[in-house]
C-alpha cells in the first residue's frame, strides 16, 4: 500500500494576519516576523531529504516554500508544484474584512457572535457552510465545495509522489485545522495552526493520518 510522509507547514505570519484581517483566496506579503516564521521552519525540517514540495498558489504559501528550502542542503534541486487546490477555504464577500466581524455577522444566524462560540458549538464544517450562507455574493465556499477542492488537491499530491517518499507541503491555518479535525479530531483541542508550525501527516491511498498537529519546537 503506497504511503507517503508530508509535513505539512503553515506559511509565515503576513500583514493580513497581522491586522486581524480575513485571508483566504486574497493574498498579503509575509512581514519580517512572517520570513522568520518560515525560516525557522526551515531549520527545524533542515536534516529532512524531501522528495518534492508542494505549495498552495498564494505566493505567502510559495515564499514560506522557498524559505524553507532555503535552508535544506539540497533545496535547490527539489522539485516544488503549486497546485491552488491547496488555497486557505474561500470566504466571498468576507474577504479582507475584520476578522471579529465577520464572525459577529455570521454568527447573527445562530445568536452567537464570535468565532469560539460558533466553532465551539457548531465545529469547523458547520461553521463554514454559515459563512457560505451570510455571503451576500454567494461566493465563499460551503463545507462540501472546500472538501471537494481540497481532495482533489492530496489526489494530485499522490499522482506526483511514490511509495516512501518524504514531501513538504505549505498550506494554511483553516484548512491544515480541518484536515486535523477531520481526520485526527483528538489532536485538535481547540487551537489554530501557528505560523512556521509543523503537522506531520502520512498520505495514504484513501485516508490520512495525522502524527502530530502545529509543533513549534525542534522535535520533528
Amino acid at each position: 500500500m503506497m504511503a507517503v510522509t508530508a509535513y505539512l507547514v503553515r506559511h509565515g505570519q503576513t500583514y493580513m494576519n497581522l491586522y486581524n484581517k480575513v485571508q483566504g483566496w486574497i493574498d498579503s506579503p509575509l512581514t519580517s516576523k512572517g520570513i522568520q516564521d518560515a525560516q525557522d521552519a526551515g531549520e527545524r525540517l533542515s536534516k529532512i531529504s524531501f522528495d518534492a514540495a508542494f505549495t498552495s498558489d498564494s505566493g505567502r504559501a510559495i515564499e514560506t516554500g522557498r524559505q524553507i528550502l532555503k535552508k535544506n542542503p539540497n533545496g535547490i534541486n527539489i522539485i516544488t508544484y503549486q497546485f491552488p487546490e491547496l488555497r486557505e477555504q474561500f470566504h466571498g464577500y468576507f474577504e479582507g474584512e475584520n476578522l471579529e466581524q465577520m464572525w459577529q455577522f455570521v454568527g447573527e444566524q445562530v445568536q452567537i457572535t464570535n468565532e469560539a462560540g460558533v466553532l465551539d458549538n457548531f465545529g469547523l464544517e458547520r461553521a463554514r457552510d454559515l459563512i457560505a450562507k451570510a455571503d451576500l455574493y454567494n461566493n465563499a465556499e460551503d463545507n462540501k465545495r472546500f472538501w471537494d477542492r481540497l481532495d482533489r488537491g492530496f489526489d494530485r499530491i499522490r499522482e506526483n509522489t511514490k511509495d516512501d517518499e518524504v514531501i513538504l507541503i505549505v498550506s494554511h491555518g483553516m484548512t491544515i485545522r480541518s484536515i486535523v479535525d477531520r481526520y485526527a479530531p483528538e489532536l485538535d483541542q481547540g487551537q489554530a495552526a501557528k505560523n512556521g508550525s509543523i503537522t506531520k501527516l502520512r498520505i495514504l491511498p484513501e485516508t490520512i493520518e495525522v502524527e502530530y498537529y502545529n509543533k513549534l519546537d525542534s522535535d520533528v
